[in-house]
């Protein structure tokens, strides 16, 4: 028995989302180097925008949410938009239930891969992505989105040469 279990989210979920996120970005103050990240959680509101979608997920422990993935339909891909577990509840698993669970929903909904953007070298980042199968997109100039979405998080302060975009083609 894990102690957690991971459904789909509901726009009454929204309101617990931004505290898990700040909690878990507080974790960013120990990286040297990396901007504004873990500063800034995206609002209750527009979490419930992005739940409306119908693709984001949450994991429970002992009746409270504990995680989450928030994700948007991006023509035919998904995008992992924020991926959060409280540091009360992580180191069991929850982050890569989460992902299991939004490559399921993509791969049942006909997507034809995932994106994310993320931290090179953090080590709950882009390594973490790596091991559930996610690659590096080296050459951003094949993936518009993706490179504009780096470049807007260049712009609100994150460091360019410590982000990378992933992809993980679903079969």
């Amino acid at each position: 028995m894990t102690g957690w279990n991971i459904r789909l989210a509901r726009a009454a979920d929204a309101e617990a989302l931004p505290d898990i996120e700040a909690a878990a970005g507080a974790l960013f103050r120990d990286v040297d180097d990396i901007g504004t990240a873990g500063t800034h959680a995206i609002s209750a509101d527009a979490q419930r925008a992005y739940i409306a979608r119908g693709h984001c997920l949450v994991a429970e422990a002992d009746g409270r949410i504990v995680g989450f993935v928030t994700c948007r339909p991006e023509g035919r891909e998904l995008a992992i938009v924020e991926l959060d577990v409280h540091p009360d509840h992580q180191k069991k698993g929850i982050g890569a239930a989460l992902v299991r669970g939004c490559l399921i929903d993509a791969a049942n909904v006909g997507f034809s891969a995932v994106t994310l953007t993320t931290f090179r070298h953090v080590p709950w980042n882009a390594p973490f992505y790596a091991r559930l199968g996610f690659v590096e997109v080296e050459n951003l100039d094949t993936h518009p989105r993706l490179e504009a979405e780096i470049a807007q998080e260049i712009a609100h302060g994150l460091p360019a040469e410590k982000r990378v975009a992933m992809i993980k083609f679903l079969a």
